[in-house]
């Protein structure tokens, strides 16, 4: 046994949905202490159910969880090594908010979350210190508050260099999470969100399944601007675009930014449309289930920052994400552009 894990990781997750109870539930699984923190109002009877996971068929019970609500109640006692962050980037601002006054005491953070903006806002209330960047690949589904089905596993990337991220690959791979180290944050995390940002917004929008954007020249058209406009960014900050834990992100950018869309569409976006079937991202879940605001605004808002940062244009990102804003908040009625892929373009073309 490793060094690193001869001793028991001692947790705090932030969130219980689907990577977070996947996470947390596995290294409690294999012997980390972990302690949840959720909502007051989603964590009644969640501890006495404890934690369920269903992993390629084995059910796993991690009974008599420990959940609160009170960040000072869970960092009491004993010195906690390290705090998951696995909640959507809408909420980063919120959960930083119960730190307040915490900040000395309060442990490494290792960031789960989508986006690239998120280990910013950390390190500016904690300390860059204490700030490990993390991505996950692999897909999890949720039946509800601890009980999650793992549909695909791939891995989780974690950042090196801090003093914790050998113990947390470590303990990451006992608990069969597949972790891989990256030396270098914003490659792992941008060639992530690269990944996110496909069949997301668009999905969203026209009230499609992925199978529908891909298999659509429109769409797929849509799907390779907003790429090629980060992939643009990436390349003016330096940013390299790296394979992730059971993903080829590389030559599959690679291949989408330099074929003709004709081709990229019959070469990729048909395997991609038959592998994603009629399973829906997470901004039309997110859309659909009635939430105000979306991640659309951390992910091709991001890209639409940065570009402005630093001299380039991203329409097709802006207009994604101002579009998707819009109808989330209840300016747009869902319906405006339900099904309809050529009234969609020409809202992005008229942008540019």
């Amino acid at each position: 046994m490793s060094k690193s894990i001869q001793q028991p990781l001692k947790v705090i997750c932030f969130g219980m949905g689907a990577i977070g109870t996947y996470i947390g539930g596995s290294l409690a699984a294999n012997g980390a202490k972990v302690t949840f923190i959720e909502k007051k109002e989603l964590i009644k009877d969640a501890a006495a159910r404890g934690i369920k996971l269903n992993i390629g068929g084995n059910l796993i019970n991690v009974p008599n969880i420990e959940i609160t609500s009170d960040v000072r109640h869970a960092i009491s006692g004993d010195p906690v090594d390290v705090a998951l962050l696995a909640v959507k980037s809408n909420d980063t601002p919120s959960v930083l908010d119960l730190l307040s006054g915490l900040e000395k005491d309060f442990p490494p953070v290792l960031c789960l979350q989508n986006g690239v903006e998120n280990e910013g806002l950390i390190a500016r209330k904690l300390g860059e210190e204490k700030v490990i960047g993390a991505s996950i690949t692999s897909a999890v589904g949720r039946s509800g508050l601890g009980d999650i089905k793992l549909e695909k596993l791939r891995g989780v990337g974690i950042e090196t260099g801090h003093v914790l991220s050998q113990t947390l690959i470590d303990w990451f791979n006992l608990a069969g999470l597949r972790a891989r180290g990256y030396a270098f944050r914003a490659d792992m995390k941008w060639s992530k969100m690269l990944t996110n940002l496909l069949a997301n917004a668009t999905s969203a929008i026209l009230n499609w399944t992925p199978a529908q954007v891909y298999s659509n020249p429109i769409t797929w058209r849509i799907e390779l601007d907003q790429i090629c406009e980060a992939m643009d960014v990436m390349q003016r900050m330096h940013i390299r675009l790296v394979d992730l834990p059971g993903t080829p992100v590389k030559p599959l950018m690679i291949l989408l930014n330099r074929l003709p869309a004709s081709l990229s569409q019959a070469l990729i976006g048909a395997p991609l449309a038959k592998g994603r079937g009629a399973k829906m991202p997470s901004f039309h879940i997110d859309l659909y289930a009635g939430k105000t605001t979306s991640e659309v605004t951390f992910l091709n808002g991001a890209v639409s920052r940065y570009a402005s940062k630093i001299g380039l244009c991203s329409p097709i990102n802006d207009g994604l994400c101002k579009l998707l804003e819009q109808i989330a908040a209840g300016g747009i009625a869902k319906e405006e552009f339900a099904g309809q892929p050529e009234k969609l373009d020409q809202w992005l073309r008229e942008l540019k």
